[in-house]
């Protein structure tokens, strides 16, 4: 299953650290960890979705955008921090990183 990564990671927050689904694997992980006291039709809509990208019915992205939209609607979901300028390697005129 290692090799159905999503095409973008899903960040969850459990308020101290930020989590992140790369993958289908990832994603069975965080949902059979999720309370069952807490679980309900989204829930079960995200959980059904990565059952039916495993079986190759849907796209793996519609499994990615199934779990997101659960966490989101837990109020989870992360979005990815913009890089800072310094990590874009943005060039100078004369070949450096501009500072």
């Amino acid at each position: 299953m290692g090799d159905r990564m999503f095409d973008q990671p899903v960040l969850v927050s459990n308020g101290q650290f930020i989590q992140e689904l790369g993958c289908l694997e990832d994603a069975f992980d965080f949902l059979h960890d999720w309370p069952r006291e807490r679980r309900g039709p989204i829930f079960e809509t995200a959980f059904r979705a990565c059952q039916r990208a495993y079986d190759g019915q849907v796209s793996l992205s519609v499994a990615r955008d199934a779990v997101a939209g659960f966490a989101r609607s837990v109020k989870i979901l992360q979005e990815p921090l913009a890089p800072l300028p310094w990590m874009g390697g943005m060039n100078s005129d004369r070949g450096g990183i501009a500072a």
